[in-house]
């Protein structure tokens, strides 16, 4: 999409160390979602948390969304916090990348290994940033 997302300067530094250490360990050139994530903070405005509108999703918040019609509650959040029975959808997912940096009402067309999904940012339940929790 050709839609300008917004990420705080902290998920961006976290996120660039991520992708510096899968560099390191050479997992960077073989992983489709390493080079998706890259280009999309290649592409994002890079913005003081505090300054942020509370719509906007970031690292660790908490989404409505509708997935090809089926309404559910997912989080964003790292790989190490990932887990899948509790909707806690990793930023190197297809799905985590594609809703980084986008707002409520947004819906974003998204490939995953069974197709493309048609993802519809509902409602941002918490985000970090406008509860105050600068740093997690």
């Amino acid at each position: 999409m050709s839609r300008q997302i917004y990420i705080t300067q902290n998920d961006y530094d976290r996120l660039k160390e991520l992708l510096s250490e899968a560099l390191i360990e050479g997992v960077l050139g073989d992983d489709a979602s390493f080079r998706e994530l890259e280009n999309e903070l290649k592409s994002a405005k890079i913005v003081d948390g505090k300054m942020l509108p509370r719509n906007v999703i970031t690292m660790n918040s908490k989404i409505l969304v509708d997935l090809n019609g089926f309404e559910e509650e997912i989080s964003l959040v790292y790989p190490l916090d990932s887990d899948l029975i509790d909707n806690k959808i990793s930023v190197l997912s297809p799905i985590g990348t594609a809703i980084l940096g986008y707002s409520e009402g947004d819906t974003i067309n998204c490939e995953v290994p069974s197709g493309v999904m048609d993802i519809h940012i509902k409602h941002i339940l918490y985000q970090p940033e406008a509860a105050g929790d600068y740093d997690l």
